[in-house]
């Protein structure tokens, strides 16, 4: 089975990028390099955050990067409430928000906004996928 561990990023100012993340309520590993990378834990995966520069040449994806790819990253949260909350919060430290929370199609409720570098978070409330203490989403 494949197990997604960690969720790179890549940014153009990772000092500034972590100041972000950091505001939005992630907590710095002790084995982030300063100003070169960052991890935070995300639940059972790791957020890094990497040079957009650098983690082109590494992945010697130079002729590949065009910039922001097509997908966003979700944040599932038990309630609408917390939907609110949290996107009020990154509102509040610079994100752009790109879609007011609301009910949606589905059964559910998201919200949409970008950081400072033009990635997409989804914060959504899915009744139909639970989410356990630890954070982790449970599939039915």
């Amino acid at each position: 089975m494949l197990h997604i561990s960690m969720i790179t990023l890549g940014v153009k100012d990772v000092a500034a990028s972590t100041a972000f993340y950091e505001k939005l309520g992630l907590t710095k590993s002790g084995a982030s390099q300063e100003n070169a990378v960052t991890f935070f834990e995300a639940g059972p995966c790791v957020l890094g955050l990497f040079g957009r520069d650098a983690l082109a040449e590494d992945g010697n994806a130079n002729e590949l990067w065009s910039g922001n790819g097509g997908f966003s990253v979700a944040y599932n949260v038990p309630s609408k409430e917390a939907v609110e909350a949290m996107i009020a919060k990154a509102e509040e430290i610079g994100a752009t928000i790109l879609k007011t929370p609301q009910d949606v199609f589905w059964g559910g409720y998201h919200g949409y906004f970008a950081d400072p570098d033009g990635h997409i978070w989804e914060i959504a409330y899915n009744p139909f996928f639970p989410v356990a203490e630890d954070g982790a989403v449970k599939l039915p």
